[in-house]
């Protein structure tokens, strides 16, 4: 008789947590699912979209109209070019900067470390009087290279922590077995502490790509003129006080995301493997 009544406890438990994450996993879901079924629905607007997604047929013109009547390859040309340069940029500077401050010793290092730690610790829009007017200064005002000037100096403190921290775990054997081999800092940076320190290089690569790639208040502060529009930018004209195109909206938001499904599928692996293959720690 206990078994039995424990048998059918344990099937109540179970059907608990099953309706609990099918719960979860309707609201997660289906914000995304409306969205993609928003992008091919026939209807123009919010107001006329059904509440059940694709029930009101499937149709590209959306993607027809922002490929033909807009400026979206120009968007996409914009942003591709800020978030390349950001993130490679980003990547030489934070990774150069923590191999100097984990491998060597010199005077104002812990006040150099706590500087970039307390530099990261107030919001990037307090600043932004400051960084207008400096970017005025250089002339940097709606110009491609001015907005990545201002993404690379945001990503540099935390970044710099960030990988310093990893390098520091990784044994210094490696550098002075190179060393006396006869290879200079140069090197050992180059065909050591890269290759073993790949996990967190990939993963500093993909978010300081990321960050710029959908970000809309520094392309606003900074970008004036419609040919210098970035993917942000364009897309919310779609949804402004003076248009509802949340269709056509939908439609963009849906070729932004493609490029980064694709890309975290054929990287997940590699990155997964190169965690598990990283060299010995001390």
């Amino acid at each position: 008789m206990k078994r039995k009544a424990y048998h059918v406890t344990e099937i109540l438990n179970k059907s608990l947590i099953y309706i609990l994450f099918i719960l979860i996993s309707f609201f997660v879901f289906y914000p995304l699912v409306y969205v993609v079924s928003g992008a091919f629905s026939p209807s123009n607007n919010m107001q006329g979209l059904s509440i059940i997604p694709f029930a009101d047929g499937v149709t590209l013109k959306h993607f027809l109209y922002l490929f033909k009547e807009t400026d979206y390859w120009n968007w996409f040309k914009n942003t591709l070019i800020i978030s390349l340069w950001t993130a490679v940029l980003t990547v030489i500077i934070s990774a150069l900067s923590a191999y100097v401050f984990s491998r060597f010793k010199f005077v104002f290092k812990k006040t150099l470390m706590m500087s970039l730690l307390v530099l990261q610790v107030f919001p990037s829009f307090v600043g932004m009087i400051a960084i207008y007017v400096i970017l005025w200064r250089l002339g940097g005002l709606d110009t491609l290279w001015g907005l990545v000037l201002v993404y690379v100096a945001g990503n540099i403190p935390y970044n710099t922590w960030m990988v310093k921290s990893y390098m520091d775990t990784v044994s210094k054997n490696l550098d002075e077995a190179a060393r006396i081999d006869g290879a200079s800092h140069l090197r050992i940076f180059a065909t050591i502490i890269l290759p073993v320190t790949k996990p967190i290089i990939t993963f500093l690569g993909i978010s300081s790509f990321t960050g710029p790639w959908m970000d809309f208040i520094f392309p606003k502060m900074v970008l004036r003129s419609p040919a210098k529009q970035t993917l942000a930018l364009g897309l919310f004209s779609f949804v402004s006080d003076k248009k509802n195109e949340f269709t056509n909206f939908a439609a963009g938001s849906l070729i932004v995301a493609i490029p980064f499904v694709i890309f975290f599928i054929f990287t997940q692996r590699s990155m997964m493997v190169s965690m598990g293959t990283a060299a010995v720690k001390e």
